[in-house]
């Protein structure tokens, strides 16, 4: 780690959350007559990879000074008075949490800009596109970063409008239908949110998070507790998403351009469950409290459904849609996150973090590969890629092929890989519950959730058989195998994703002490 001085951390991450915003602006001026290059398309694409990469730079320098042996304070915060009638600051800052997240979505927005300057998916304009892109980068970070509980509903929006018109104009089959829906649920339950906010905001007297959290939730009464925590917590599961408010994703995941499936499953759905921890955990400990049962039970069912959901896609003759199935298996991803958060335990909500952040590495990593695979043999559909690889992807694209098993078995939570440990906690989590919970139902949601485990390998298997495996024929053309900016691409996505399976330290030592003095009364 570095030393770096207070105010350049506070620079730092002003930067990150503004920088993508004011790289929005100049992305659709007219480019300088030096930074053309080919064309005015290339040099607007060089742009989104240029601020991006300015972006990521300066989150991993933030990640670099960052206190690592006081994780739970608050560091590189900025506190101005913004509206003084409504006691709303411009208030940001970053603590063992939301550090993880922040580097994640900077990686992941990077990433994303890097690959479609090779590979820009068909629609309007590049300007628009690399706009939009850096508008959502923007209000993702900032909803990481923001300590104000309207200033973090004013990011949580800002993200739909960028998403919708990605879906829109850039997606495949079924899109504007797709996107339609997305922006329909995702409003919704905000508006309800907006709503619990509101009610926690007035009457408390202050809309600062770090207050509130360090109050535990003294100020509002049981009954005020448990209304925000209804009104909030639906339009927090509608993002996550929770069963059974999931109903828009996997529509939205099957129409998007590679990117935006990318930037949904790795970074959006974090916003819903990061919502959970940083507020409702620390503000509204009382209400959380009385329906943590029903969130955990909520949480087992979408982790059965969202298995047997791929299963069922995932049979020979089903004509599934892998997309879809992967869509779907974030349904029981997302749940494993949510028994973790509903434990109220450090255990399991640090797990619920881990398993955050290793399925945005690895979703991420496993759109990218869906993708690179409908580009070569123009289908996502699994009877089609079946037949079109032979059943045997290993032989056609050995990189390729090993690269989707990599994916499949390291989504399925083999130890050593990231998608164990989370999963692993979350279940831990529900064996001995925060007290007042009642032990008997966290121990059948754990056993549901064990056995959610083996229908994961399951369907995640028959994938792999399906696609990867078998005799290759004779006459089988060859497919393209993994280019150079794919590599580029994936490569930190599969380093990171061993990384953390092997030295689970790195995030748990980070999110463990910011946890546990939030879980005792919020964040200093």
């Amino acid at each position: 780690m570095i030393d770096i001085n207070e105010s350049v951390m506070q620079f730092l991450l002003a930067f990150v959350v503004v920088g993508p915003l004011l790289g929005a602006v100049a992305a659709l001026l007219p480019a300088p007559p030096g930074l053309k290059g080919k064309s005015p398309e290339q040099a607007v694409l060089r742009h989104g990879v240029t601020v991006t990469g300015a972006v990521l730079i300066a989150a991993i320098v933030l990640a670099l000074g960052f206190d690592h042996d006081q994780p739970s304070e608050m560091q590189a915060s900025t506190d101005i008075s913004w509206i003084p009638a409504l006691d709303v600051r411009i208030h940001l800052g970053i603590d063992g949490i939301s550090l993880p997240l922040l580097v994640l979505t900077a990686l992941l927005t990077f990433l994303c800009a890097l690959y479609s300057y090779f590979k820009l998916p068909a629609g309007p304009t590049p300007k628009a596109f690399v706009a939009l892109l850096l508008v959502l980068e923007s209000g993702t970070l900032a909803t990481f970063a923001v300590l104000d509980l309207l200033l973090f509903f004013l990011a949580f929006e800002m993200v739909l409008i960028p998403m919708y018109f990605l879906i829109a104009r850039w997606g495949g089959e079924g899109r504007s239908q797709a996107a339609w829906r997305f922006i329909l649920y995702t409003l919704l339950g905000s508006v309800v949110m907006l709503l619990g906010l509101l009610l926690i905001g007035i009457k408390a007297g202050t809309f600062d998070m770090m207050a509130l959290a360090t109050d535990n939730g003294r100020p509002l009464t049981t009954s005020v507790q448990v209304i925000a925590v209804l009104a909030i917590g639906l339009g927090l599961a509608v993002k996550t998403p929770m069963w059974p408010l999931h109903s828009w994703l996997p529509d939205a995941h099957t129409a998007a351009p590679t990117i935006g499936s990318v930037l949904l499953a790795g970074v959006l759905l974090k916003m819903g469950t990061y919502g959970f921890v940083r507020i409702l955990l620390p503000i509204a400990p009382d209400g959380f409290r009385t329906f943590a049962p029903y969130l955990a039970a909520l949480a087992v069912v979408g982790i059965i459904y969202g298995s047997l959901a791929c299963l069922a896609l995932a049979k020979q003759g089903a004509k599934g849609d892998l997309k879809r199935l992967i869509a779907y298996s974030s349904v029981g991803h997302m749940g494993f996150v949510l028994l973790g958060i509903s434990t109220m335990t450090p255990t399991g909500v640090n797990g619920a973090l881990f398993a955050n952040i290793a399925h945005g590495l690895i979703t991420g990593l496993l759109f990218f590969l869906v993708g690179a695979l409908k580009d070569r043999t123009g289908t996502t559909d699994l009877d089609t890629l079946a037949e079109e690889t032979g059943a045997a992807l290993y032989g056609k694209a050995p990189r390729l092929g090993g690269l989707l098993a990599f994916g499949a078995v390291a989504s399925l939570g083999l130890p050593g890989l990231a998608g164990f440990w989370g999963e692993m906690l979350a279940l831990f989590g529900a064996f001995q519950p925060a007290d007042g919970l009642s032990r008997p139902a966290f121990l059948t949601f754990m056993a549901i959730g064990a056995f959610g485990t083996l229908l994961t390998a399951a369907y995640l298997l028959i994938v792999v058989r399906r696609v990867c495996m078998g005799a290759l024929p004779q006459d089988a053309p060859k497919l393209t195998d993994v280019r150079s900016y794919e590599f580029a691409a994936w490569t930190p996505l599969v380093a990171l994703t061993v990384v953390a399976g092997l030295w689970p330290k790195a995030l748990l030592g980070l999110s463990d002490p910011a946890v546990q003095q939030l879980l005792a009364g919020g964040t200093r």
